[in-house]
Formats: structure tokens, sequence, C-alpha cells
């Protein structure tokens, strides 16, 4: 029998366990600050139902990381005839601008019921370009269509080069066959290239983007990995002669792209002039929600638990 102060004859008490503390506690999960400027992905290459819905799976994986978050998608070459609301596929400045007008409207209906709103003290927006590596020219359109909308907004740094990138690329290439899918396994694909390829567009410093991941992507597969321009005639036929002098008889190429940004064709005419086969693009890998949210996250100079490690 129980007394008000807690069981009889000495039966023991469940107490709560005690959280743990230093580097093994677990980390309060993240959520965006309250009155957090919204985060636009910035999506590339002509609009389309696929690139509309690969959009939506990357924004809903970043909601998850950072619950609370206000993620909005505008499109390079989106609608410019409507505006941001109804538009299928809205263009970013108009997605921007109807960012800020929410915004002010929000702040004026405080003000009407009496509330006290503080000054805004940073950006509407930050925008992530949906981009693994820096394509100069997409950028600069990105930066054209934030001055061309009427927010205050912030273009966040692209994707890559990044560890979870190298992880993506590891796994489409295991999705074809191309390479193991764990190297610690003991087993063989009989297919796995021994020479990779790591293609993208976007000129010399996407190359050079790409090269790190290729670095990364070479230490987990313990095999030669370059990189390559798609968009420049001849790159990646020059980087197969030159992996095949070196020894790689068995050739793949790891397209170093979310999907979007490049134009239909480049992959197989560039595998046709390599001879090689080919990965699927890295599309909607999971780890792309979280480096999105890290970019995001980094412009405002926060400190969340979303970040990808």
């Amino acid at each position: 029998m129980s007394s008000p102060t807690g069981p009889a004859n000495g039966l023991p008490v469940r107490m709560p366990r005690p959280r743990p503390a230093g580097r093994h506690r677990r980390p309060e999960p993240a959520v965006a600050p309250e009155g957090a400027p919204a985060l636009v992905l910035a999506v590339p290459g002509a609009p389309s139902a696929a690139s509309r819905g690969l959009a939506e799976e990357i924004v809903s994986i970043g909601r998850s990381e950072l619950p609370g978050l206000d993620a909005r998608i505008g499109f390079l070459e989106g609608d410019d005839a409507e505006g941001a609301e109804g538009a299928e596929f809205p263009a970013l400045s108009h997605v921007l601008t109807s960012v800020a007008a929410e915004r002010v409207a929000r702040a004026e209906f405080a003000r009407a019921a009496g509330h006290e709103v503080p000054a805004p003290t940073g950006p509407d927006a930050v925008v992530v370009p949906l981009l693994a590596g820096p394509d100069a020219d997409l950028l600069r359109r990105m930066r054209q269509a934030v001055m061309d909308s009427s927010a205050a907004a912030e273009l966040a740094e692209v994707l890559g080069p990044h560890p979870l990138l190298a992880e993506g690329l590891h796994v489409r290439l295991s999705e074809a066959g191309l390479a193991r899918a764990d190297r610690a396994r003991l087993f063989t694909v009989t297919t796995a290239a021994d020479g990779i390829i790591v293609a993208t567009t976007g000129g010399a410093e996407a190359v050079q983007a790409a090269a790190v991941t290729g670095m990364l992507l070479a230490a987990r597969l313990a095999v030669p990995v370059k990189a390559a321009a798609l968009d420049q005639e001849g790159s990646v036929a020059a980087v197969a002669e030159q992996l095949r002098s070196e020894g790689s008889t068995q050739l793949a190429l790891a397209p170093y792209l979310i999907g979007p940004e490049a134009a239909e064709g480049l992959l197989d005419t560039a595998c046709k002039e390599a001879d090689c086969a080919a990965a699927e693009v890295l599309g909607a890998y999971s780890a792309l929600g979280k480096l999105v949210v890290t970019q995001y996250s980094a412009a405002l100079g926060l400190t969340q638990g979303a970040a990808a490690h």
C-alpha cells in the first residue's frame, strides 16, 4: 500500500534517468528562430514537373532538419508573367518580392493589434542555390534575380564541395553497379569501375570544386578519380584518355550535378565520347536537404544541429 509520499515497504522509486553531460550528451533538436528569414531554394534550368518535384523533396527534408523553417521554391527561369502566388513555376524574383511583402504585412497586422514590433535586423530571405558547385553564370543570374526583387535577400554559398556529396556520388555509382556499396564488405561488383570521371558544368571553378569532392570519393573507393567539364567540348574524353594511360581499363562517369542545371543530352554525349557507363545525377539524395539548411544557417551565422557532419 502506498502513502501520500510514495510507495510503502521500501519499494524502489523509479526516477528519471539523468541526462548525460559533456560530449556524450544528445544535442537539443534545433528549431528555426522566431521571425527567421525565409529560405528560398533557387532552382536553375528549364522548369518542369520533375525539377519541381525534386525541389519539393529537398525542401521537405530541409523542414524536417530545421522545424519551423519557412522554406519556398523559386525558379531561375520561372514564370515572369505571374506573381509567386498561384504560379506553377514562380520566378525567383517574384518569390522574394512575395516574401518581403508578407513580412511587412505581418508587422503591420501586429502593430494594428497593439503589439510592439521591433525593427527587422536581418534579411527577408536567404537564397540557397540548388547547385553542387559554383556555376559562375547561374550564380550571376541568381544575384540579378535578387536585385530585381523588392526583398532584402542574401545569396548563400553553393552546396559543395562537401563529404556528403562524395557520399552521394558513391551511392549513385553503387546503385548503377559501378562501385561497391561498402568497401568494408567482403564482396565484389564485377562491373565496378577502376577509374572515375567526376563531371560537372559551370566552368573552371566548378571543375576545381568537383575535383575536391572527387578526392573525397577516391578515398572512399580507393580508385583514381579525376574531374572534367561536361560543357567543354573534349574535356571528358581527354580525362578518360588520361585515366586509361595511367592503367584504368573500366571507367565510369559520376555526374557532379543535382539535375536541373545540366542541359539535356550532355551526359549521353560525354559517355559516348569517353566510351564509359554513367551513374545517375545526385537528384533528391537525402543529404542535399541537410546541406541546404547548413548553407542557410551559415549565411545567417546560426549554429544549429541540422548542420551536416
